[in-house]
Protein backbone atom coordinates (compact mmCIF):
# COMPACT_ATOMS: atom_id res chain seq x y z
CA UNK A 1 0.00 0.00 0.00
CA UNK A 2 1.20 3.50 -0.86
CA UNK A 3 0.34 6.98 0.32
CA UNK A 4 -0.48 9.02 -2.79
CA UNK A 5 -1.36 12.67 -3.24
CA UNK A 6 -4.33 13.61 -5.38
CA UNK A 7 -4.37 17.22 -6.53
CA UNK A 8 -7.46 19.21 -7.31
CA UNK A 9 -8.39 22.82 -7.86
CA UNK A 10 -11.40 24.90 -8.76
CA UNK A 11 -12.43 28.52 -8.82
CA UNK A 12 -15.44 30.50 -7.70
CA UNK A 13 -16.96 33.61 -9.21
CA UNK A 14 -17.59 35.41 -5.91
CA UNK A 15 -16.14 35.49 -2.42
CA UNK A 16 -19.37 34.18 -0.88
CA UNK A 17 -19.69 31.45 1.73
CA UNK A 18 -22.26 29.36 -0.13
CA UNK A 19 -20.31 29.37 -3.39
CA UNK A 20 -17.02 28.47 -1.67
CA UNK A 21 -18.65 25.61 0.25
CA UNK A 22 -20.59 24.30 -2.75
CA UNK A 23 -17.60 24.32 -5.13
CA UNK A 24 -15.43 22.63 -2.51
CA UNK A 25 -17.94 19.77 -2.27
CA UNK A 26 -18.18 19.46 -6.06
CA UNK A 27 -14.39 19.24 -6.32
CA UNK A 28 -14.03 16.74 -3.46
CA UNK A 29 -16.77 14.48 -4.84
CA UNK A 30 -15.15 14.52 -8.28
CA UNK A 31 -11.76 13.58 -6.82
CA UNK A 32 -13.32 10.71 -4.85
CA UNK A 33 -15.35 9.47 -7.82
CA UNK A 34 -12.54 9.57 -10.38
CA UNK A 35 -10.12 7.86 -8.02
CA UNK A 36 -12.58 5.40 -6.49
CA UNK A 37 -11.63 6.18 -2.90
CA UNK A 38 -13.67 6.49 0.26
CA UNK A 39 -13.11 8.61 3.38
CA UNK A 40 -11.67 5.67 5.32
CA UNK A 41 -8.77 5.51 2.81
CA UNK A 42 -7.93 9.21 3.16
CA UNK A 43 -5.08 10.18 5.51
CA UNK A 44 -5.71 13.92 5.34
CA UNK A 45 -6.79 16.79 3.11
CA UNK A 46 -4.80 20.00 2.79
CA UNK A 47 -6.91 22.90 1.50
CA UNK A 48 -5.60 26.25 0.33
CA UNK A 49 -7.41 29.35 -0.84
CA UNK A 50 -6.14 32.43 -2.58
CA UNK A 51 -6.09 35.52 -0.37
CA UNK A 52 -9.18 36.97 -2.08
CA UNK A 53 -11.34 34.19 -0.58
CA UNK A 54 -12.11 34.79 3.07
CA UNK A 55 -15.87 34.22 3.34
CA UNK A 56 -15.68 30.57 4.50
CA UNK A 57 -13.50 27.68 5.58
CA UNK A 58 -13.83 25.03 2.83
CA UNK A 59 -13.16 22.32 5.41
CA UNK A 60 -16.59 23.08 6.86
CA UNK A 61 -18.26 21.75 3.72
CA UNK A 62 -16.17 18.57 3.62
CA UNK A 63 -16.77 17.83 7.31
CA UNK A 64 -20.52 17.89 6.69
CA UNK A 65 -20.31 15.09 4.11
CA UNK A 66 -21.40 11.70 5.39
CA UNK A 67 -18.42 9.64 6.54
CA UNK A 68 -15.97 12.56 6.54
CA UNK A 69 -16.30 13.54 10.21
CA UNK A 70 -12.97 11.96 11.22
CA UNK A 71 -10.86 12.82 8.17
CA UNK A 72 -8.18 15.36 9.18
CA UNK A 73 -8.67 18.61 7.26
CA UNK A 74 -6.51 21.73 7.26
CA UNK A 75 -7.07 25.10 5.58
CA UNK A 76 -4.39 27.61 4.70
CA UNK A 77 -3.78 30.61 2.46
CA UNK A 78 -2.09 29.96 -0.88
CA UNK A 79 1.24 31.69 -1.55
CA UNK A 80 0.30 35.13 -2.92
CA UNK A 81 2.22 35.14 -6.19
CA UNK A 82 1.58 38.20 -8.37
CA UNK A 83 -0.52 37.39 -11.40
CA UNK A 84 -1.68 34.02 -10.07
CA UNK A 85 -5.16 32.66 -10.66
CA UNK A 86 -7.69 34.50 -8.45
CA UNK A 87 -10.53 33.01 -6.37
CA UNK A 88 -8.96 29.57 -6.39
CA UNK A 89 -9.49 26.65 -4.01
CA UNK A 90 -6.88 23.89 -4.08
CA UNK A 91 -6.99 20.44 -2.47
CA UNK A 92 -4.23 17.94 -1.76
CA UNK A 93 -5.87 14.67 -0.79
CA UNK A 94 -3.49 12.13 0.73
CA UNK A 95 -4.86 8.64 0.26
CA UNK A 96 -3.72 5.10 1.07
CA UNK A 97 -4.01 3.06 -2.11
CA UNK A 98 -2.61 0.24 -4.16
CA UNK A 99 -2.74 2.45 -7.28
CA UNK A 100 0.43 3.53 -9.01
CA UNK A 101 1.30 7.21 -9.35
CA UNK A 102 0.26 7.10 -13.02
CA UNK A 103 -3.19 5.75 -12.08
CA UNK A 104 -4.02 8.77 -9.90
CA UNK A 105 -6.53 11.13 -11.52
CA UNK A 106 -6.03 14.77 -10.58
CA UNK A 107 -9.01 17.09 -10.97
CA UNK A 108 -8.95 20.67 -12.24
CA UNK A 109 -12.28 22.42 -12.71
CA UNK A 110 -13.61 25.80 -13.85
CA UNK A 111 -10.86 28.38 -14.40
CA UNK A 112 -8.39 26.17 -12.50
CA UNK A 113 -8.05 24.06 -15.65
CA UNK A 114 -5.52 26.72 -16.69
CA UNK A 115 -3.21 25.65 -13.85
CA UNK A 116 -2.54 22.19 -15.28
CA UNK A 117 -4.04 21.81 -18.74
CA UNK A 118 -2.13 18.54 -19.06
CA UNK A 119 -4.14 17.12 -16.15
CA UNK A 120 -7.44 18.97 -16.51
CA UNK A 121 -9.14 16.61 -18.95
CA UNK A 122 -10.28 13.29 -17.47
CA UNK A 123 -8.32 10.33 -18.81
CA UNK A 124 -10.24 7.47 -20.38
Amino acid sequence: MYNRGIRGATTVELNEEREILDETVVLMREIVERNEVNPEDICSVWITLTQDLDAAFPAKAIRQLEGWELVPLMCSVEVPVKGSLPRCIRLMVQVNTEKSQSDIKHVYMNEAKKLRPDLAAPKA
